[in-house]
């Protein structure tokens, strides 16, 4: 691979569709016979969803339905509709669900001080469900621990589970039938579950795409986020732009401050399906920088450029996480360069499902996995950070055939989006990789040139 560059690149317009794709009612229908078939296969005699409105993804991706302000279970037996709880807010809203549902109030789960007086008792739900001494619950709540013992779901609805089945029943966490890296329903995705990430992701890097050529100092963090035009679509986590010493921070949503010439930036937006962020400095080249960062290519970017060029270059269904992480570990591995989260992760609803790329994972990536490139420095020192984070998707010959029959214009934006990384980035994908951000790999890292980014190509 040759040495990373930096250089004026065309970034073209990828293009996007206007209207967000709409899953079909049977993918609903078709992902509860399957999770059904898992618990079958787990010995679970009913399963429990809980969500909030912060950890809602399994539950939307199972039902459709997310709750708004409130809590929500749903109650799933082998057989008929499932049961979803809902509290005074959400009882309407539910109704909206693809997936045909039995709807509950159980004002329990509604906001404080909210009226209390027209729903039946958890225990009376839960024993009229079929929870009952003896019985194997399976608890879906966001993440898995060590042991499935462990859970995540609130105290309110264990308690009731374990007073149900006594001593004689099990209740365990049973969200790994969803998450599971290895083979997590929700790790592996439907053809047209692809076309609605590929949407997304079209949405969040454009908008990121805003921001780098429309920043300039002078303006203020919240009248730059206004760059990403965010349509109400719902998030995926709080927008987040920051500039200045916040911006060694992480995380923080914009303020007031004006942005100034010099300042460290960084800027993420994620929606159900998609993130995508960039980071730098806001400075035309390095002759702009203080002399302690001058070195910021030679340090930090273009190493970091040519650690994420050889990750994308290794990918393909098939391969282990742990090859993956080892490419990071090896160019990257370097105290200096603060490497300490999982060089990516899977990415769906929720911004991370799970990740496979871990030291020594011998889990191999599946066709229909969604991936985020998520490979981020902390350096703690001058040179601040640099960072591409863009979805991805791999897909086998097949998957690729039902992609592009059934939508076309997505597939010609992921074939315009491998030539554009081949050719100018000097990037050669697997034919399996379908990359999904219209900024697929494109590092500008002086921000008032973003003409100018990372290639490895030869020049």
């Amino acid at each position: 691979m040759p040495a990373p560059v930096l250089t004026s690149i065309d970034l073209p317009d990828f293009g996007r569709s206007d209207e967000r794709p709409v899953l079909p009612v049977e993918v609903y229908a078709a992902r509860l016979e399957a999770l059904r078939g898992r618990a079958e296969r787990d010995g679970y005699a009913r399963l429990v969803v809980y969500a909030d409105r912060e950890h809602s993804a399994n539950l939307a991706w199972l039902t459709g339905f997310d709750p708004r302000f409130e809590e929500a279970i749903l109650i799933v037996a082998p057989t008929g509709e499932p049961l979803i709880l809902v509290g005074n807010e959400c009882s309407g809203m539910a109704a909206a669900a693809p997936l045909p549902m039995r709807r509950e109030l159980h004002q329990d789960l509604s906001l404080p001080g909210q009226p209390r007086d027209r729903s039946r008792r958890l225990d009376e739900i839960l024993a009229a469900e079929g929870i009952a001494r003896g019985t194997h619950v399976g608890v879906i709540g966001w993440k898995t621990y060590a042991t499935r013992a462990s859970l995540d779901a609130p105290a309110f609805l264990v308690d009731e589970l374990r007073g149900a089945v006594g001593s004689s029943g099990l209740v365990e966490n049973a969200v790994g039938l969803l998450i599971d890296a290895d083979d997590g329903l929700r790790t592996a995705n439907e053809v047209d579950q692809l076309a609605v990430l590929e949407w997304a992701a079209c949405r969040t890097s454009d908008g990121v795409r805003r921001v780098l050529f429309g920043l300039r100092p002078g303006l203020r963090e919240s009248e730059a986020v206004r760059l990403l035009e965010w349509d109400g679509t719902p998030l995926s986590c709080h927008l987040m732009l920051s500039a200045g010493e916040r911006a060694r921070l992480g995380l923080l949503s914009p303020g007031d401050r004006r942005i100034e010439h010099g300042d460290p930036f960084t800027v993420a937006f994620g929606i159900w399906g998609a993130l995508n962020c960039r980071a730098g400095f806001v400075v035309g080249d390095a002759s702009e920088l203080q002399d302690d960062r001058r070195a910021y290519v030679e340090r930090l970017v273009g190493p970091y450029f040519a650690a994420v060029a050889e990750w994308y270059g290794a990918l393909h269904v098939g391969q282990t996480g742990g090859a993956l992480h080892e490419i990071v570990e090896r160019r990257l591995g370097d105290p200096f360069f603060g490497i300490f989260l999982n060089p990516g992760h899977m990415i769906g609803l929720d911004e991370w499902v799970n990740s496979p790329i871990a030291r020594g994972s011998t889990t191999e990536l599946r066709s229909g996995a969604a991936l985020q490139v998520d490979i981020i420095p902390a350096t703690g020192g001058p040179f601040f950070t640099t960072n591409i984070e863009d979805g991805l998707a791999l897909a086998d010959a097949g998957l690729r055939r039902d992609l592009a029959a059934a939508h076309p214009r997505a597939w010609e934006r992921i074939q315009a989006r491998r030539s554009f990384m081949a050719n100018a980035l000097g990037i050669e994908l697997h034919p399996d990789v379908l990359p999904f951000s219209n900024l697929p790999a494109y590092l500008p890292p002086f921000l008032l040139s973003p003409d100018r980014a990372m290639t490895v190509a030869a020049w």
